[in-house]
């Protein structure tokens, strides 16, 4: 996309995203071994719930495409995609991300693990979404495709 004239935006946050989601795997692997967190009496839910969400990332990358990226690229002109998990929410994958930093730690009663990183991760979120709202809305038809989704985040 970058050779097409597409932008990043959002890039002095990204590092740390980056790092949030580190510290999410090594606060989950310290939690459970060295508290000796047993696997939860819920595990086979959690794991059901857990496929379904990983469903919903296959569904989310399939209808994003090549406009499927970790970091904000925005590529100016572009007609956004309004397919898929997109007809029926405005960002479907970061609801994806959400649920498995929920259910992953709840699979081993890691639940400092599983909270602390939902509030971490919502933090984040409330300058990334505003972030590429932004940006979409300024480069794209992302506001006349969303105008009914787009709120005051």
């Amino acid at each position: 996309m970058l050779a097409q004239g597409a932008y990043e935006v959002g890039a002095s946050h990204y590092p740390y995203m980056v790092t949030m989601h580190v510290c999410f795997f090594i606060s989950l692997i310290v939690e459970v071994f060295i508290f000796d967190r047993a696997i939860s009496p819920l595990f086979p839910l959690f794991l059901l719930l857990f496929i379904f969400v990983q469903l919903l990332r296959v569904w989310c990358l399939a209808s994003l495409g090549s406009f499927w990226n970790t970091k904000i690229i925005i590529l100016p002109d572009a007609n956004v995609v309004k397919s898929g998990p997109y007809t029926l929410m405005r960002h479907p994958n970061y609801v994806v991300v959400c649920l498995e930093i929920l259910l992953l730690p709840f699979m081993f009663q890691a639940y400092f693990t599983g909270i602390a990183f939902t509030l971490l991760n919502l933090a984040m979120l409330s300058v990334r979404i505003p972030t590429e709202e932004k940006a979409l809305i300024e480069a794209t038809n992302y506001e006349d495709k969303f105008k009914k989704k787009i709120s005051a985040s």
